[in-house]
């Protein structure tokens, strides 16, 4: 099923690049947030950890040239050390509920790198419209094994 989630994910959100304009947070991650949407937490906790790692990066952009493809290397190697922090330090050590896992390390830092693009709020409402879409297809027998 995530297989399929995740092929829906790449053709919707191609689709909204090229008729809307508007960048899904990367093209995989509106599936694997789809896939997790009955864990709210994991959702929120992924979607606060790629507004964070955006933040970070426009904070370092101060400092450093970032642009391109240096951009999106910092923002997913941020995204992997921060969620490996996160679920190390606080979710493992402090016996915080496992509901607040991050999917992915990748997922948050490509959500960020299209933060970075078209801003926070678009990003945002367009990869939970297109995983909630994605959602739906799952359970309306749509997308099946």
């Amino acid at each position: 099923m995530l297989h399929s989630a995740v092929a829906l994910s790449i053709i919707l959100g191609f689709v909204s690049i090229e008729f809307l304009g508007l960048l899904p947070g990367g093209i995989v991650s509106a599936g694997y947030l789809a896939f997790f949407f009955e864990q709210p937490y994991r959702v929120v906790s992924t979607l606060l950890l790629a507004i964070a790692t955006c933040y970070a990066v426009k904070l370092l952009q101060n400092f450093l040239i970032i642009y391109g493809r240096r951009r999106f290397m910092l923002t997913v190697l941020l995204s992997i050390i921060l969620s490996a922090v996160i679920e190390n330090n606080f979710i493992y050590v402090s016996g915080i509920s496992q509901d607040f896992r991050i999917i992915g390390y990748i997922i948050p830092g490509l959500i960020a790198n299209d933060m970075q693009k078209q801003g926070v709020i678009k990003t945002l409402l367009t990869v939970l419209i297109i995983s909630f879409a994605i959602f739906l297809c799952m359970h309306m027998g749509v997308l099946t094994r």
